[in-house]
């Protein structure tokens, strides 16, 4: 070969990175960015979640009182909904992979910084900060697994990422449990913050960028092409090919919120907003209050902390079996779990059942709580025409965030009353009726709109 002949370059071709990603299953790649990604989710749960288990311990340090915790506990819901309104546009602008990253090391390291606090305005600007990242980062690592993930296995990827963040949940009372008794709450916070930490060094050498992000955002080619070799070697992209996204060349008009109440929308919408607001509001006060209220039923610290674990984790695995029996039943799916918890909260905080098996009704009731809200989730986008469902989900989850915020306040202020603490879950049964007549009257609805609309008109 002539050594001044350049060889022949190889003729630029042409990739629609949706279709190729939709026409594949879930590949070794897939499944290690699932691994990664429940892993890091996981420490999101734990160092949100462990606040409830080791305010016993903080209570008794510091001397705080119940409205005191029960601003704290909020401090960190509020940071949450921030977090997740600010964070998700940076990501939108900068990218998933840096904004992922960014958010773990960051919540890591206030996880870190809640040992050092020594007093109650530490503690609550480290648990808002921290609230910041955690609740800003979940919704990141959400769609950069959707972007991967072809269009018939999302739901099940999201599932996936939800289980590492309430497995998560659950640990921090174990976590608790082992680690209080001899090093203080302190200890806690350390042994999460330091493994969050090593969670993100790990997201650093092996998180991907999306493919489907530098294809919108037009970023170098080479950078789209390494990324879709390692979803799938064989492919052989290069720099010199050009990348496209046909699913996205047309967004349709820009979202406006009158939408979520045209035709018999205007009924779907305020009723999904009140059944999931008091979803959220009891799940919320539940989860932070949890060990208190057990403890203040007489039942043994670390007895409570397991009790509170153990029903959130089973509130995520039958979360899972009830959203399939919702795919089917609609709404009335959604009304299993909080008819059964109704009798059982009135049960419960009215004082009618005996003092040993109290915590297991407890425990039951954390597992329907659990469940059903979940399956209230999995409606949230679901009678809205495609055009604006993303817009109709997110609004209700938005909504809902106030039944977040005020849960934990609530719990404080009736704990600070003279009521026994047992009436709190007497107070907690309006949660069902709002949720059941919220899904009835969404039946109601349905029954009248034509098979196979999204929405009437």
């Amino acid at each position: 070969m002539d050594p001044n002949e350049q060889p022949l370059q190889r003729s630029a071709r042409v990739f629609d990175v949706a279709a190729l990603l939709d026409g594949r299953g879930l590949t070794p790649f897939h499944r290690r960015l699932l691994l990664l990604s429940c892993c890091i989710t996981l420490f999101d749960g734990t160092d949100f979640a462990v606040m409830a288990f080791t305010a016993p311990y903080i209570r008794d340090e510091l001397h705080l009182s119940s409205s005191l915790l029960g601003r704290l506990f909020s401090a960190a819901v509020v940071g949450q909904v921030l977090g997740g309104l600010l964070v998700t546009h940076i990501a939108d602008r900068i990218g998933r992979r840096p904004t992922i990253i960014a958010t773990a090391f960051l919540f890591g390291l206030l996880t870190l910084m809640t040992a050092l606090a020594s007093t109650y305005p530490q503690l609550l600007m480290i648990r808002f900060l921290a609230g910041l990242a955690i609740g800003g980062m979940l919704p990141v690592a959400w769609a950069l697994n959707i972007e991967f993930a072809p269009r018939t296995r999302r739901a099940s990827v999201v599932a996936f990422i939800m289980l590492g963040y309430s497995l998560g949940s659950a640990g921090a009372g174990p976590l608790t449990n082992l680690v209080a008794p001899g090093e203080g709450w302190q200890g806690v916070y350390v042994w999460a913050g330091v493994g969050t930490l090593l969670a993100s060094a790990a997201l650093y050498l092996w998180l991907p960028e999306s493919v489907r992000f530098l294809v919108a955002k037009r970023r170098d080619g080479s950078r789209v092409a390494a990324v879709l070799n390692r979803v799938e070697p064989a492919i052989g992209a290069t720099a010199n090919d050009r990348f496209t996204l046909t699913d996205e060349a047309n967004p349709g008009p820009r979202f406006r919120v009158r939408q979520l109440f045209r035709g018999d929308l205007r009924f779907i919408t305020p009723l999904l907003w009140a059944g999931y607001m008091a979803s959220s509001f009891a799940i919320f006060l539940s989860s932070t209050w949890g060990p208190l209220l057990l403890e203040g039923l007489k039942v043994a610290r670390q007895t409570a902390a397991l009790v509170a674990s153990l029903s959130g984790l089973l509130g995520a695995v039958g979360g899972m079996l009830l959203v399939r029996m919702t795919e089917h039943l609609g709404p009335r799916g959604v009304m299993i779990c909080p008819a059964i918890a109704l009798p059982l909260l009135l049960v419960i905080g009215m004082g009618l059942a005996p003092d040993h098996v109290v915590w297991l009704l407890v425990l039951l009731f954390g597992m329907l709580l659990g469940a059903g809200h979940t399956a209230i989730v999995s409606i949230a986008g679901v009678y809205y025409p495609s055009s604006i469902r993303a817009s109709g989900g997110g609004w209700a989850t938005s909504v809902a965030k106030c039944g977040a915020v005020f849960g934990p306040l609530a719990g404080g202020a009736i704990l600070a009353s003279n009521l026994p603490v047992i009436r709190t879950y007497a107070f907690l049964a309006f949660y069902p009726v709002v949720v059941c007549g919220a899904m009835i009257g969404i039946a109601a609805v349905l029954r009248r709109r034509p098979q196979g609309d999204s929405a009437s008109d």
